[in-house]
């Protein structure tokens, strides 16, 4: 088991330098182009993306929210969403399927929200703690269950990011190996498999990054 969860941990190192977080700054070379004259095809589909992004992020987070700050879901998404895909190719590794990266996102993000919310819509936060229309004996209950939701939250965040991209990845990782010991005919259906996995996992790294940007606003449209 140690073997096989190695996989997934940031071990292989130059100069003591951790090379695996590499993948996560190559994001930054397809920056350049977005600054020439003429947008390219895949940037004006990229803007097409990130201004439907943005029009739904600005109605999850209402009138109250304040302006500009759909923006952060959306770099949150583009990082996640590249991160996801970068893990699909072969020998890189995949920072969002670790936990300090999933809870580097997501618990400031959360304290951020909490410390603000607290702040300054105290009475606000504290009637989300008892839902509308909950009887006086259940009270009690409901505060103690609402504040443990609450506090889960960031782990929610993190775990399910982490966990959907190794338990994806562990799966081709597991039937891959499984390749030399088959005859002809079971290495076609597991080729077979292993695209239609890799199709899969394709579209579990487009909706993974959705849902934590969506999560996220929610969490933001609580808090005014």
């Amino acid at each position: 088991m140690t073997n096989l969860f190695s996989v997934f941990d940031p071990s292989s190192s130059i100069l003591n330098i951790s090379f695996n977080w590499m993948s996560t700054f190559t994001g930054l070379l397809m920056i350049p182009p977005m600054y020439w004259f003429m947008p390219s095809r895949y940037q004006i589909i990229w803007n097409n993306i990130l201004l439907t992004l943005h029009k739904e992020f600005k109605t999850l987070l209402g009138p109250t929210g304040h302006k500009g700050s759909s923006f952060v879901f959306i770099s949150m998404f583009s990082l996640i969403l590249f991160n996801n895909f970068m893990g699909l190719f072969p020998y890189i590794f995949t920072s969002t399927s670790h936990l300090t990266m999933t809870l580097t996102f997501a618990l400031p993000l959360w304290l951020s929200f909490m410390i603000y919310g607290w702040i300054n819509h105290t009475q606000h936060m504290f009637a989300h703690l008892v839902p509308q229309g909950t009887p006086a004996i259940l009270m009690p209950f409901m505060v103690c269950i609402e504040t443990i939701s609450n506090i889960i939250r960031p782990g929610t965040l993190a775990v399910r990011l982490a966990a959907n991209m190794i338990a994806g990845h562990l799966l081709l990782t597991l039937l891959g190996n499984t390749g030399p010991s088959m005859t002809y005919y079971l290495t076609l259906m597991l080729i077979i498999g292993q695209i239609a996995l890799l199709i899969l996992e394709s579209a579990v790294a487009i909706i993974q990054s959705y849902v934590f940007a969506v999560l996220s606003t929610l969490y933001s449209s609580e808090v005014n």
